[in-house]
């Protein structure tokens, strides 16, 4: 069998005070004829990323509304999550195909969870393309299929693509952050449905000014000195050399000025440690620049402490899925500056709710001036945070998930 996740409790009445009540009643009313409704998640990790994140609540809330939901993680090795990290980058515009000994092993892998899935779902949610060939092989397993990508493949590997097209054209329905994403040949079913964030996780409740003091003079950081930080994977699409490369020269006009880079390392990303030691390679022991992973005790709450407490927050992405830590930081009133790509453009209003940039020299030169100007700072911070409340919480996940539901049964 596959591996279960174990999740706790959620109430959806609990987000009434932060949505409203008629979200919250149109979702009661949603989920009424799905009552008792199988379903089953499945993803590559239950930890680091946003996937995972995502489902640690949206799991739980689909219960509380009557559905009988499951999220299990599917069996992989390291020859299998080798092959997949490398189909992510090639389908996120890398150059380098798999081989044909790593599509068979992604095959040979999907067959294997084909075969572990048990039967009698009415719908089956596949996340991303780990496991996408699974209704290809065991259709019989679900009355419904539905596979949602987290990721931008607005310029993919065209081999890549075409060797994953046949088996994601299958799915009577499908999910992307953004209508750009949407591969040529896709047949029908095509919902766009960017993600969202749980404002009563603990890494998005409102964290008091001197706890997140506290948590961040724990790792090292002068609290009485300007922050930069940016919470993400170590990985090459996130470019955190490109932030390290900004704070210098922001360092230049502000010398008081710190970095932090705060990342966690997922089972499925075997990138993610060498990447990590490249990023300390480019700090160059720099005393000011503060490289932190869940491996350093870094965990969701000190992540709410670096974001609360940055007089910045940075993700200065080349390509980029959606991007939850970009709602996180809008979330906590930070003023935000990130890369003019993939889910990022969805999220921030060019600087009205904070600005996109395409370059290290424009995310020093924005940087500069939110820390110069804290009441510029304060504006933006104050009008993401709406714009969040209005478009980026879970609850209107959740109604976008079951208005899906619904459709495909």
């Amino acid at each position: 069998m596959l591996q279960p996740v174990v999740l706790a409790h959620k109430s959806l009445a609990d987000y009434t005070h932060i949505v409203g009540r008629d979200l919250i009643e149109e979702i009661r009313e949603l989920a009424e004829p799905l009552k008792g409704r199988r379903v089953v998640h499945l993803s590559a990790t239950a930890f680091g990323g946003g996937v995972s994140e995502i489902l640690y609540t949206l799991v739980p809330l689909m219960r509380d509304v009557g559905l009988e939901v499951e999220w299990q993680v599917i069996y992989g090795r390291e020859e299998f999550f080798n092959s997949t990290k490398l189909m992510h980058n090639a389908l996120q515009g890398n150059p380098q195909d798999l081989t044909e000994e790593q599509w068979h092993v992604w095959r040979s892998y999907n067959e294997m969870n084909a075969r572990e899935l048990s039967r009698g779902w009415d719908v089956c949610v596949v996340h991303d393309p780990q496991p996408a060939a699974l209704p290809s092989l065991a259709p019989e397993k679900a009355r419904a299929w539905i596979w949602r990508c987290h990721i931008d493949i607005s310029t993919p590997n065209p081999q890549t693509l075409e060797q994953l097209l046949p088996y994601i054209q299958r799915y009577p329905a499908s999910l992307f952050h953004v209508q750009g994403y949407v591969p040529d040949g896709m047949n029908g079913g095509v919902n766009i449905v960017p993600p969202a964030i749980d404002p009563l996780t603990p890494k998005n409740m409102a964290l008091s000014h001197d706890d997140a003091v506290y948590v961040c003079r724990q790792f090292g950081i002068d609290v009485n000195r300007p922050m930069i930080c940016q919470v993400s994977r170590f990985d090459p699409w996130k470019d955190p050399l490109g932030v390290i490369d900004a704070y210098r020269i922001v360092k230049q006009s502000r010398p008081d000025v710190q970095l932090a880079l705060v990342g966690s390392m997922a089972s499925d990303d075997p990138e993610g440690w060498d990447f990590y030691n490249s990023t300390l390679a480019h700090a160059a022991g720099d005393e000011d620049i503060h490289i932190l992973n869940n491996f350093n005790n870094v965990g969701a709450i000190e992540v709410n402490a670096f974001q609360s407490l940055a007089d910045v927050v940075v993700q200065k992405s080349t390509r980029e899925g959606f991007g939850l830590t970009v709602s996180e930081a809008l979330w906590k009133g930070r003023p935000f500056i990130g890369g003019d790509v993939g889910g990022i453009p969805l999220q921030v209003t060019d600087g009205v709710t904070g600005y996109l940039v395409r370059s290290v020299g424009d995310c020093a030169a924005r940087c500069l001036a939110i820390i110069e100007d804290p009441s510029l700072g304060s504006s933006l911070g104050r009008q993401g945070k709406e714009h969040v409340r209005a478009n980026f919480l879970t609850p209107r996940y959740l109604r976008d998930y079951l208005r899906i539901f619904s459709e495909v049964l």
